[in-house]
């Protein structure tokens, strides 16, 4: 009787503990394969410098009336002195306002990333969760990020099969 028991645990014991099966994806290598993640960063590159431009042209205007101010704050009267001051506060504030709107957390920039990368990063998930469900795997990791990953057998790296899954 023990050893019946002894066998049906352990038999129990054999059928929990399958193999957990793992694989690796290297975003890095997929995303600089996918034309379409290229062409979007370069149309981010190209709105970056645009609005950093802008920002710069309303910076170097404050810069501007803050040296003519300088050069001639010995000729100017108090409500002058005070008209200029106001316009060069204005004019870096304008400048500030406008790097916010544009490079703030929830700025345009932000915006644009979004829209422009989820719809490829969304698409790259499903790829991947495609795969990990008709193979079994229970977990999938990205060698490129910064996780700590110090080596991963080129056998259970997928990104290849992602990219085939994708189109590329």
């Amino acid at each position: 009787m023990k050893k019946l028991l002894l066998m049906l645990v352990m038999a129990a014991s054999a059928v929990t503990m399958q193999a957990q099966k793992f694989a690796l994806v290297d975003m890095e290598y997929i995303l600089k394969n996918i034309p379409a993640y290229e062409r979007a960063n370069e149309q981010i590159s190209q709105v970056s410098k645009q609005w950093q431009a802008e920002v710069d042209a309303l910076s170097t205007e404050a810069q501007t009336l803050y040296k003519n101010y300088q050069n001639e704050v010995v000729f100017l009267s108090k409500e002058q002195k005070k008209q200029r001051q106001d316009a060069i506060v204005e004019k870096e504030r304008q400048a500030a306002e406008l790097k916010k709107q544009y490079f703030g957390p929830e700025g345009e920039l932000f915006k644009k990333r979004t829209a422009l990368m989820s719809p490829i990063q969304e698409e790259i998930y499903s790829a991947i969760k495609d795969i990990a469900d008709l193979r079994g795997y229970q977990l999938v990791l990205d060698r490129a990020s910064d996780s700590g990953i110090l080596f991963g057998s080129p056998k259970i790296d997928i990104s290849a099969e992602v990219l085939r899954k994708l189109g590329y």
